[in-house]
């Protein structure tokens, strides 16, 4: 089975690796992004499916619009591959292109399919509070994310899981239900599936104004927002932007989840949920834990926090660091214009 891949960021190494050691599959190249400036030398840096190719000697394709460079096109038609395999690429692939290899383009999407179609399904899973997700593998076409599926595989999602980690657990997952799919479509032992249309929902890309923290929403639904956009939430600390990296909400139906460290507060719940701040004011502050925030509904706790121009830190040094005090407000940023 000869394979080009098509992907870019880390969330697409791990199947990468998989195809690469897997001894019935050859990959014949890699189609990535071009490199990008990173870090505060502005140096070009490789994409990181393009230095997993470096490191295995693949030719690498890195046209800046793939539908616009006949080269390309040209070069990827003449290794005759067996099938595409595209994870999170970035660009469109034109119909030319889904056409060329022979068992066709498959997709690996992180969720299942149809919900959460587009550009940043685990973001949005966690900030609609899903209490599961999962991978789909679909053969491509000329639609976002429409293709019929192949295979799926699920995962919970736990109550402290952000997108990073989730991001993690799906890459894995997204690898082996791959190579699957691969044998599988060879072997035609799989009948692709049309998605239904009427139980689509999309994942759109992130604005900056999804990262506006509003204090008057419940704790459950910042708390989501905070995990799922994580790290760049942002809130108002004596007027100077505070960005919120971790949360826990706390409240009763939450407690049996929180690890061990957390679980301690349970004992305080009964006390603390006497208080009735208003919205982003600090109502509490748990030594050795960090402060707790009155929200439009229920109490949030600031696991790690970020001042701008500083470190990340957990919420208690946070408190100490800057002398908290219980009845200060957390606000709203103003975004200029």
């Amino acid at each position: 089975m000869r394979i080009i891949f098509f992907g870019t960021p880390q969330f697409a190494v791990p199947t990468l690796e998989k195809l690469l050691h897997h001894p019935d599959l050859e990959v014949v190249g890699v189609v990535t992004q071009p490199d990008k400036r990173r870090g505060r030398g502005n140096q070009l840096s490789p994409s990181p499916v393009k230095s997993v190719a470096m490191a295995h000697q693949l030719p690498v394709w890195q046209p800046e619009r793939i539908k616009k460079s006949p080269e390309t096109l040209t070069q990827l038609r003449q290794v005759e591959a067996d099938v595409f395999v595209v994870v999170a690429y970035g660009q469109i692939l034109s119909q030319k292109i889904l056409d060329m290899p022979k068992l066709g383009c498959i997709n690996v999407h992180g969720s299942i399919l149809p919900k959460y179609r587009g550009a940043a399904p685990i973001q949005w899973c966690l900030y609609h509070g899903e209490t599961e997700t999962g991978i789909t593998t679909m053969l491509m076409d000329a639609g976002m994310d429409t293709g019929a599926i192949l295979l799926k595989a699920n995962t919970p999602i736990k109550i402290l899981d952000n997108s990073h980690q989730l991001a993690e657990t799906l890459a894995d997952l997204g690898a082996n239900l791959l190579v699957e799919t691969i044998i599988k479509l060879e072997h035609q032992d799989i009948k692709p599936i049309p998605q239904d249309n009427f139980q689509a929902t999309y994942a759109s890309l992130l604005q900056k104004s999804n990262y506006l923290i509003d204090w008057s929403r419940s704790a459950i639904e910042l708390h989501n927002q905070i995990r799922g956009f994580i790290p760049n939430c942002v809130a108002s600390f004596r007027e100077k932007p505070l960005k919120i990296i971790a949360t826990a909400p706390i409240a009763a139906s939450y407690f049996s989840q929180l690890p061990p460290d957390l679980q301690g507060l349970a004992q305080d719940y009964s006390s603390l949920s006497e208080y009735s701040g208003n919205p982003g004011e600090v109502i509490n502050i748990t030594k050795g834990i960090g402060p707790i925030v009155q929200t439009g509904e229920g109490l949030l706790l600031l696991r790690e926090v970020q001042m701008s121009g500083k470190k990340v830190q957990s919420g208690w040094d946070f408190a100490n660091g800057f002398h908290l005090e219980v009845g200060e407000v957390l606000g709203r940023l103003k975004v200029e214009g």
